[in-house]
């Protein structure tokens, strides 16, 4: 298992130019806990202690509305660290976050980061490129909620979901939906019964091709220019 627990530090972009004596050293401080699908690691608004390392599976940080409405913020797979603003900040979670799959986290004191910051300068600029980043992708996260129609926001979110877990066949790009209607309208700010019909248009327009859970996308350009407003 420590194996495995270096495996995953080294991974990520904040720890991973850790020489092996460090890596070592902060495995032997991890805690490790086992998520099962959906359920939740910690809630906005409760009190931050240090941030998570995802060793296997996925986590989603989201917020809900007073409606009960998800807004899914992002999704962070193996490889990725979670919650590092509230370590430098000192103040709550800013979002809830849970597991999309069945997933192991390490947990990783606040003050250790902090001490390997001060010691490891890299390790404070790699936190400055991540929580950079993001910024960018709350940012876009707002200009599409905002200035995006919700069959724009489905088009972008299938082609980022394409060319993420996608295969070419032929000219089409094409893979398989696992998400449900209502998991989609969460990440797109939307709600179940308008995702359905905006899929519908989609591929009224020809712009995919949805056959039972599979998607295909005959022209990436057409589509991209279709969620980009052109």
């Amino acid at each position: 298992m420590a194996t495995d627990k270096l495996s995953a530090l080294r991974r990520t972009i904040l720890f991973g130019e850790l020489s092996d004596a460090e890596l070592h050293a902060l495995a032997d401080r991890v805690v490790e806990r086992r998520l099962a699908r959906g359920e939740v690691l910690f809630v906005a608004g409760d009190e931050a202690a240090g941030l998570f390392v995802i060793a296997e599976g996925a986590l989603r940080a989201y917020r809900e509305g007073l409606d009960g409405r998800e807004q899914v913020i992002h999704v962070e797979r193996a490889g990725a660290t979670i919650a590092e603003l509230p370590v430098f900040d000192n103040r709550p979670y800013p979002s809830t976050v849970a597991a999309e799959e069945e997933t192991m986290v390490l947990f990783i004191d606040k003050r250790d980061v902090k001490r390997l910051c001060l010691e490891y300068p890299n390790i404070a600029l790699a936190a400055l490129k991540l929580l950079a980043s993001r910024l960018r992708r709350c940012a876009e996260l707002v200009e599409a909620l905002s200035l995006r129609e919700v069959d724009q926001r489905l088009a972008h979110w299938l082609l980022s979901a394409a060319r993420v877990r996608g295969t070419r066949v032929g000219e089409s790009l094409q893979f398989t939906l696992h998400l449900t209607n209502q998991q989609i309208a969460a990440r797109i700010g939307s709600v179940r019964e308008v995702v359905s019909r905006a899929l519908t248009r989609l591929q009224n327009n020809g712009l995919i091709v949805v056959d039972g859970r599979v998607v295909q996308i005959p022209d990436e350009e057409a589509l991209e220019l279709y969620a980009d407003g052109s």
